[in-house]
């Protein structure tokens, strides 16, 4: 299925800022599950985009702003065409799986990540879902994803930016982005190799009152290493298999390696964040106007004149609200 994504990020600033530079990861991959068949980013004020892959084969857009500036907006559009899943269940054994992944080169998503390391409250957590080597691999990631789905409840604001896992399982509530760092952590203490994956989920009108992540935001969910099977996505948030309406952006061991934005300023102002999010299928009209934005204000910060700020941090706040 083919979708229209746009994502419009707008930081306001006031005083003005400069010398921002920013790097952005919002370009749809292409790989044997999807292919970007067209992506454009602009940004204002006008500046000269730059692309590279990363260590993971994400494709980065960066540029810099050295003059002052109230307003920096980015507008990333793109036609993405999503295959389905194929229907075969994955029937890897474990004595399979440790055969296959002790021919590759899976150290970066097997090992404890920044966001994704063991701690009390997991090991709590393991025992009581009895996350263990049991049935075969794909049997219990399936349980795993619904047992989460179950234990947890998705709710927005609950958690912040750099939270980490123990908020979540001390509340048993957070968003997308819990979610995926908790099952990646279980999954990779099962030797498993398991990454996070960003990207966007389509909502069909049958499906509003299902998923529990909302439209109009960015979503977060995990992919499983299974053999010969390949990487096998599972949506915790959403108790779903990834399919047909999940598009991905980039992949990492968590969130740290793939946020939509990222960037550094000199100054010390006010800041204003606005973020729009839109996922249509290329069938449907466009709609003559768009939805309105979620904008958060933030107080001046910092000392002064030389103040860097992670612009990462203020996308990320953003999409955990909708999330």
């Amino acid at each position: 299925m083919a979708y229209s994504v746009r994502h419009i990020t707008k930081f306001g600033y006031e005083p003005a800022v400069r010398e921002s530079v920013m790097e952005v990861r919002m370009q749809p991959r292409t790989d044997a599950r999807q292919r970007c068949m067209t992506f454009s980013l602009g940004v204002l004020p006008q500046a000269t985009v730059m692309v590279y892959r990363d260590f993971f084969g994400n494709a980065v857009h960066h540029f810099d702003i050295p003059g002052r500036t109230n307003l920096i907006e980015v507008d990333a559009q793109a036609i993405v065409d999503v295959l389905p899943p194929g229907e075969a269940v994955p029937v890897t054994t474990w004595d399979d799986l440790d055969a296959q992944v002790s021919k590759g080169d899976f150290w970066e998503m097997l090992l404890p990540s920044h966001f994704a390391s063991p701690t009390d409250l997991l090991e709590k957590l393991s025992a009581e879902l009895r996350v263990e080597r049991r049935g075969t691999p794909y049997e219990l990631l399936a349980d795993l994803n619904s047992a989460l789905y179950d234990a947890f409840d998705y709710v927005p604001n609950s958690t912040e930016v750099h939270s980490p896992i123990d908020e979540s399982l001390e509340t048993r509530q957070g968003v997308c982005q819990d979610f995926a760092h908790i099952m990646i952590t279980l999954v990779r203490q099962l030797r498993i190799p398991c990454r996070y994956v960003s990207g966007y989920l389509f909502h069909q009108d049958e499906d509003a009152n299902k998923d529990r992540s909302p439209a109009g935001a960015t979503h977060a969910w995990i992919e499983a290493y299974l053999g010969e099977t390949g990487w096998v996505a599972f949506d915790p948030t959403n108790n779903l298999l990834g399919g047909e309406r999940h598009i991905r952006v980039a992949l990492g061991r968590d969130y740290s390696d793939v946020p939509p934005t990222r960037g550094v300023f000199k100054g010390e102002p006010e800041n204003e964040l606005s973020v729009l999010v839109t996922v249509s299928s290329v069938d449907t009209p466009e709609p003559e106007e768009l939805p309105p934005a979620t904008v958060i204000r933030m107080k001046q910060f910092g000392p002064a004149d030389h103040t860097e700020y992670d612009q990462q941090q203020q996308q990320q706040q953003q999409q955990q609200q909708q999330q």
